[in-house]
């Protein structure tokens, strides 16, 4: 029988170059928080190769200006269930509420969505 596979939660969104250090401390402490709740991972990726495209591309997608970057990031859960349950528990936890005049991107512009995984190798 195979093991279950990760569920992910996806993310992208454009950060200010002058914003970045701001970005990094509050995705420490954010990988920081959802591993305690029960996160298997959690991953942040700088863009160091997304062309705009013609038609899509990822600036594109979160309308990035000439002064951002492209920030790609995951989170891994065992189950949509066990999802749901962490989700729930950092969404109360006082150390992750930034206002949102204080946060370091416009989150109006970040995609985000839950997804099953069914290739890994």
């Amino acid at each position: 029988m195979e093991a279950p596979m990760p569920y992910v939660d996806g993310f992208v969104l454009a950060v200010p170059k002058d914003r970045l250090d701001d970005y990094w401390k509050m995705a420490r402490l954010g990988a920081e928080v959802w591993k305690e709740y029960g996160a298997l991972s959690y991953v942040e990726c700088i863009g160091d190769d997304t062309p705009y495209g013609e038609l899509t591309s990822f600036p594109r997608a979160v309308q990035a200006k000439d002064d951002e970057v492209v920030v790609f990031s995951w989170i891994t859960y065992e189950s949509r269930e066990k999802r749901d349950e962490v989700n729930a528990k950092v969404m109360q936890d006082e150390r992750i509420k930034t206002p949102p005049a204080d946060m370091p991107f416009d989150g109006k512009r970040m995609i985000y969505g839950g997804f099953r995984s069914v290739v890994e190798f």
